[in-house]
């Protein structure tokens, strides 16, 4: 389960793809998870997917 607040899910995720992930398409597929629906949370708190970092920057 992601967590809901877009904060918390900023830092959730960059951990994730910091640590056990290569992409943001594996970490999704991984977890089930929604890749648009994730880029939407974070792009309206300003973060958007690098994917030469494999971060939100």
């Amino acid at each position: 389960m992601l967590p809901n607040d877009s904060a918390m899910l900023l830092s959730y995720i960059n951990t994730q793809l910091r640590d056990n992930y290569s992409s943001l398409d594996e970490l999704c597929l991984s977890l089930d998870a929604s890749r648009d629906d994730i880029c939407a949370k974070l792009a309206s708190i300003g973060y958007h997917y690098s994917e030469e970092g494999n971060r939100f920057v």
